[in-house]
């Protein structure tokens, strides 16, 4: 493999490749002088060249400047820019004249555009007008005006492309360009963030200027009825994350009314804005969505493999492979486990244990505590890998999550059945028109273009990147690497700069966190545990002011900028909470849920002015007073959230109008106006410390990024990387990994030898190697871990897409039936009934034999049973000879009439086929037939079709007949029927997921007979979805007819 080539090309590195860095090694001169002076790196033999280290640098520096500019002036992504820029400069040039109207005229623009597009403008036409109306009112109302870069990336996110542009770069104020564009059609637009606090934040922020412009704009959150969804989903703009998004999709699809649809069926999807796509459609792509029911009553089977698996051990009873998480038993181990759990085989289908061991030694191997999960009130919950947040509602499927709760000793929960499902591929592949936006998308731009026929466009900064990213640091061993890291902390620390240290997991995050503690360095902690991410804003808007320490795990989608010398905003707020939680409430914070205090030891004072305390202090008093003589009584999380609701109150109003709602509210102690009021005090007084904390730091050099271990993508590491040298900041980076990290034993990176050749040659293992070849071979392990993880999403993808046909085809039927007036209902079921018919005559007929060869006594068995009591009376005599005979005879004539057709000697159906209506749908099923291409042709195939009209239309006759002599309703009739059909389709499609994810197991082991497994998926997928259609539709049939035979003794099955 690609893997092993690469890992082999690196531990082949000749010594001579590696730049030892010590600072006291005066014993190892005698060795290094025996190293031929040809292998030595330029730096130890500068002595003999004479050109001085600074000059070289200096060249390599400028050689690097010139051949990057080349690179940009030649590649696509320049020219396609520039392209961009006519429409820069056409908006630029309408800005004086947009600037000169007034609010009501620049709100009434968005009248004008919707009165254009009825005409037959399109969106194209009014681009450059509309976005000149965006960038005016964001300016107006946000006190922020588009760039021209930021233009650009609104024209790329309209054109249905992912604009990639670096952090800081304004994303969220881009989206609002595209997003107005296209919600003048009408149809809807939906801007998807990674989380709640996101979507909540921009429908807010961003919401203002749409809001300004007469636009509606709603948001999904979590814990929302159905009737705020519903309304919410209305909106022109809607703002939600990914998981609400798909999870109201598939709940839309077990609707059993069309009541309870929430979002805008029939036409849900129009057109989106996916923040952070490549983490949604990438990294979490390979993650379905599933809404499972409760199924299995095996939950006591998994503390008992949890013992089996503690005594088994790894390399004797069993292996594993690290790659792609899998476990294999060998002959010793079933053996062992056999004997512990009294079965003679693990793989008895009356008693089956495979699989409960199989996830006990996962649980056991591949998911670790304060890794993969946490512990909290007796539960196992997931981390993200991606965002580091703990994910309450997601559970490990297949049996996983009850494995690891076993090892946890844990209260286990019942299995689960999926009832529901869909992978984020599939489900923003249903959108006509998508765009994503992110900062880390370009090295992944293959796959977009394979996947999604979206290309990456790289988005210029506004100001130039000044950003160090420093050479990586590679290490023998761990405890080289985390003192190193320690090392370059203190050093930092000393200097008084920023340092944000991202590791990979919480158990990292604590580690050096215990080893800072040990040298008395002060710093927060960002991870996973709520006494952390309670604290999550707070912790990241101190991360840029001077002498800040923060470790955290992954900040993919955090969302909040670091911004040098703090956030003004947030330090603003904590200011206010300080000053006034103690009066508002008598409750102490809980660690567990608020968090712990975040370490502010020697971070400067922030002077707030004289005015401001005065601000202060009065409304203290009157929190003070509303609690005693109002008998107020707040919790502590409640006190909070009067706070928050303040404070947002007051940056969305502007101060005259605050100071005149406080006056106006004077007799009624206005708490939230007065909270407002001193929060835009306070705030000036922070920015003013910000900004001068924000020069000292940039002189400094800006915050310094360090990476504890390389992800298993260069994106995510280039994630880490733009946390520094925000919109022009300084900044600086650096990566160090040890021959011991996660990456190189998942990838069966040999490393023993290496580390000793290493302590060889330097006499210590923690010394740092670093250079170029080693640079480039551990970037090639990560190119290779890249393709291979492209590899198994690229799988799962073509596997999911042939169950993504059929989920299309369910969920369309499902919408008919659930939004289709009473007679589209009516219909489905006379096609199911006629189809059902079908399957009888095609099973026991062949058009190709003379009907004598015919099995007229089987097809008049099955056709009975599947009628029931509603034949019973005119079909009982019909015999095999009798059936025979008619269709002889219906073969030797030349003509018959269609519309009151029967075969000769046999009873006519009931005469129900009165009226246009009926009459018409009865010969559109005629045609269906005498079209119907799926059958064989053949000498007696008229007979045949004649033979399905007659008795299809049997049946259908006998069906309206008995539902009119049950003397229901129309509407109950209706209502039964739509039930009915919901019910059974649910039923089975819920059977039929469960099979195809078996059938995705089990295909893989036909390539050792060397046939494709997606081939093989696709056949049998496809012969199993044909399978439950028909199973879908007899029994629909079935259970219609048994109803309506003896409605009082059925009307509890389907009436819920």
């Amino acid at each position: 493999m690609a893997l092993a080539s690469s890992s082999a090309a690196f531990l082949n590195c000749n010594a001579s490749f590696f730049v030892i860095r010590r600072q006291h090694c005066p014993s190892r001169t005698a060795f290094l002088c025996t190293i031929p002076f040809s292998s030595l790196p330029r730096s130890l033999s500068s002595s003999r060249r004479r050109c001085p280290a600074p000059i070289i640098s200096s060249l390599k520096e400028n050689l690097g400047h010139l051949s990057k500019t080349w690179s940009d002036f030649t590649s696509l992504n320049y020219w396609v820019v520039r392209d961009y820029h006519r429409l820069v400069n056409s908006v630029n040039a309408l800005e004086p004249q947009i600037q000169g109207l007034s609010d009501a005229q620049l709100t009434a623009k968005t009248t004008e555009f919707r009165d254009r597009l009825r005409q037959g403008q399109t969106l194209a036409d009014i681009q450059a007008e509309a976005f000149a109306v965006v960038r005016e009112a964001a300016r107006r109302k946000l006190g922020m005006r588009h760039f021209d870069v930021q233009i650009v990336g609104g024209a790329v996110l309209h054109d249905g492309s992912i604009a990639e542009m670096k952090t800081g770069e304004g994303k969220t104020l881009v989206s609002t360009l595209a997003a107005y564009l296209n919600a003048l059609t009408g149809e809807g637009v939906h801007v998807v963030t990674v989380n709640d606090y996101l979507a909540e934040r921009d429908a807010e922020w961003m919401g203002r200027v749409h809001r300004f412009l007469g636009l509606s704009v709603g948001l999904i959150q979590r814990g929302m009825t159905a009737e705020e969804r519903r309304s919410n989903y209305r909106c022109d703009i809607t703002y939600t994350n990914n998981s609400e998004l798909g999870f109201d999709y598939l709940r839309d699809n077990l609707a059993g009314s069309s009541e309870q649809l929430v979002m805008r069926w029939p036409k849900p999807f129009n057109f989106a804005i996916v923040d952070e796509v490549d983490s949604v459609l990438i990294d979490e792509g390979r993650n379905p969505l599933l809404i499972s029911g409760e199924a299995s009553k095996d939950a006591a089977r998994y503390p008992v493999a949890a013992k089996v698996a503690e005594l088994l051990v790894r390399g004797f009873h069993y292996n594993v492979e690290l790659k792609d998480n899998s476990v294999e038993l060998t002959e010793e181990g079933i053996a062992l486990a056999e004997m512990a759990l009294e079965t003679k085989d693990l793989w008895d289908e009356n008693d089956p244990w495979a699989r409960f061991v199989m996830n006990a030694l996962k649980a056991k191997e591949f998911y670790r505590r304060d890794v993969q999960y946490i512990v909290r009130n007796g539960k196992a919950l997931i981390i993200n890998e991606l965002t580091g947040r703990v994910e309450e509602k997601r559970r490990w499927s297949e049996g996983i999550h009850q494995a690891v709760e076993a090892k946890e000793g844990l209260k286990i929960e019942a299995d689960s059945v999926v009832v529901a499902q869909i992978t984020y591929q599939s489900l923003f592949k249903l959108y006509p028109k998508l765009s994503g936006m992110t900062g880390t998308a370009k090295t992944e731009e293959k796959e977009f273009l394979k996947m999604f026929q979206m290309p990456v466009i790289e988005v210029p900064t506004n100001l130039p990147n000044i950003r160090k990213d420093l050479p990586i640091l590679a290490f023998a061993t761990a405890r080289g690497k985390w003192q190193h890291v320690r090392e370059e902390v203190e050093s930092m620390f000393r200097q008084g700069r920023p340092v944000l240290v991202g590791s990979t997991s919480v158990e990292n995050s604590e580690y050096l966190s215990h080893l800072l503690r040990e040298w008395k360095i002060p710093h927060n902690v960002l991870n996973a545990r709520p006494k952390y991410a309670g604290r999550e804003a707070e912790i990241v808007a101190q991360a840029g002011r001077k002498y800040a320490i923060t470790i955290s795990t992954n900040m993919a989608g955090r969302g909040t900028d670091i911004i040098l010398g703090g956030n003004p905003k947030m330090l603003a707020k904590e200011i206010i909470e300080d000053g006034l939680l103690s009066f508002l409430t008598q409750d102490t914070p809980n660690t567990e849920v608020d968090g712990e205090p975040i370490s502010q030891k020697v971070l400067s004072k922030i002077k707030v002015g004289p005015s401001s305390l005065a601000l202060l202090a009065k409304t203290a008093l009157m929190a003070k007073h509303v609690c005693k003589n109002e008998g107020k009584s707040w919790t502590y999380q409640e006190a909070k959230c009067i706070i928050s609701e303040s404070v947002q109150m007051g940056q969305s109003t502007d101060l005259q109008e605050m100071e005149m709602l406080v006056n106006e509210q004077s007799e009624m102690y206005p708490l939230g106006p007065s909270i407002a009021l001193t929060y835009l005090s306070v705030l000036k007084d922070c920015e003013t410390h910000c900004f001068n904390e924000g020069l000292e730091v940039k002189r400094l050099g800006g915050l310094h990024v360090i990476g504890t271990s390389l992800h298993e993508s260069r994106r995510i590491d280039n994630q880490l990387r733009g946390r520094a040298g925000r919109q022009g900041d300084p900044g600086s980076t650096r990566f160090m990994v040890s021959l011991q990290d996660e990456m190189f034993q998942k990838f069966n990176f040999d490393t023993e030898w290496a580390v000793k050749l290493i302590s060889k040659i330097t006499n210590d293992e923690d010394i740092p190697i670093e250079g170029d070849a080693i640079v480039k071979q551990l970037l090639a392990l990560q190119i290779n871990a890249e393709k291979y993880f492209f590899g198994i999403r690229k799988s799962l993808v073509e596997f999911d897409e042939v169950l993504e046909v059929q989920r299309r085809h369910v969920y369309e039927l499902r919408q008919l039936i659930l939004t289709g007036d009473s007679e589209s209902c009516s219909q489905h079921i006379f096609q199911y009934m006629q189809a059902v018919v079908d399957e009888i005559i095609f099973g026991n007929v062949d058009p190709l034999k003379h009907p004598s060869k015919w099995n007229f006594s089987k097809l008049l068995k099955e056709f009975k049973a599947i009628a029931g009591k509603i034949l019973e009376d005119s079909f009982a005599a019909i015999t095999d000879e009798a059936l025979l005979k008619s269709v002889r005879h219906l073969h030797e004539l030349r003509s018959v009439n269609i519309i009151d057709f029967h075969l000769p000697n046999l009873p006519s159906p009931p005469n129900t086929f009165r009226g246009i209506r009926r009459k018409s749908s009865s010969l559109k099923r005629w045609l269906a037939i005498c079209s119907d291409d799926s059958t064989k042709d053949g000498r007696y195939q008229p007979t045949v079709n004649l033979l399905r009209k007659y008795l299809g239309d049997y049946l259908i006759a006998s069906y309206l007949d008995i539902v009119k002599e049950s003397g229901y309703d129309d509407a109950y009739v209706k209502e039964i029927e739509r039930t009915v059909l919901l019910k059974t389709l649910d039923c089975f499609w819920r059977d039929h997921l469960v099979n195809m994810n078996r059938l995705s197991s089990a295909v893989n082991v036909r390539s050792f007979g060397h046939r494709n497994p997606l081939e093989e998926y696709k056949i049998d997928g496809c012969r199993f979805f044909i399978s439950m259609l028909s199973a879908t539709r007899r029994l629909t049939v079935e259970s219609l007819l048994a109803y309506w035979s003896s409605p009082m003794e059925s009307q509890e099955l389907y009436v819920s």
